[in-house]
């Protein structure tokens, strides 16, 4: 129905001059438009929570009784509240990641919608940032419930906590934009198989469950440059109160990452769909 509309009002115009939305109104109604056809498949969003969930409560709690902790920031930090900011962390990744690339191929090639958004007065620009939202957006809500449950387990550790949602939605950006960025350039479904490729080996060697002093030498370096280790270390400074001027590095990094994957849709939808 909001496609309906937005043809009706290209044409609208009685001189025949194409309509442009403004910006942030042209972003809303496609997040809006994705709302709108997941409200039926809400426990869709619920699988992508419970597994980082089921990995703290097994790892973080069963094995931290066993393994003790670590110091961070100075201070020795139980196992538990070491690797939950992690987990936050990855769920926002997972969240993110999961909306930008199949859910994107899949409206790109099969669904046409991007085709049908831009014969109305969006621009590429206006679908790709309001695809990227959406998929922060979920990414968000991931986070969000998490950290409820690190609250409850008393793996919260300092008032500096407050920001560990902007940082996860700040993450999700990251990789939302970079994963539709991706997306425009896969041809099939086997295509994904690079997608968990990347994801995976960051998941497990991005600091998630030991400190990066385990790492040494060149690919000590690899690890920190890499974006979810970026955003674990961020989180995990938050959560524990160790704040440094690490934690603005990180922000950087992450936004960084976010605009370009963002110019990169701009370009490639243009491109595919426009020219």
């Amino acid at each position: 129905m909001a496609l309906t509309g937005l043809l009706a009002a290209r044409h609208a115009d009685p001189t025949g001059a194409a309509v442009v939305l403004p910006p942030a109104a042209g972003t809303a109604l496609v997040v809006r438009r994705h709302t709108l056809a997941m409200r039926n498949v809400w426990w869709i969003f619920a699988t992508g929570f419970v597994e980082p969930v089921l990995y703290l409560l097994s790892i973080g709690v069963g094995v931290g009784a066993l393994v003790g902790g670590f110091e961070f920031g100075g201070r020795e930090v139980a196992y538990a509240a070491f690797v939950a900011p992690a987990m936050l962390a990855a769920s926002a990744m997972n969240g993110a990641v999961m909306d930008s690339t199949m859910n994107v191929f899949f409206r790109l090639k099969y669904d046409k919608l991007y085709d049908q958004m831009l014969a109305t007065p969006l621009t590429a620009g206006q679908v790709a940032a309001g695809q990227i939202l959406f998929s922060l957006l979920r990414g968000g809500l991931y986070s969000a419930a998490f950290l409820l449950v690190m609250l409850a387990l008393g793996l919260v550790e300092s008032w500096w906590a407050l920001l560990a949602l902007p940082a996860a939605l700040l993450i999700g950006f990251a990789f939302a934009a970079v994963g539709m960025a991706v997306t425009t350039y896969m041809r099939s479904w086997q295509d994904f198989e690079l997608v968990q490729l990347v994801t995976m080996p960051l998941f497990m060697f991005s600091a998630t469950f030991f400190p990066i002093e385990t790492f040494e030498g060149w690919l000590r370096v690899v690890v920190e440059w890499s974006p979810l280790y970026r955003g674990v270390i961020l989180c995990r400074e938050l959560t524990t109160g160790a704040v440094t001027f690490d934690s603005l590095l990180s922000v950087t990094y992450l936004a960084a990452m976010g605009l370009a994957g963002l110019w990169v849709c701009r370009r490639r939808l243009t491109r595919l769909l426009l020219s």
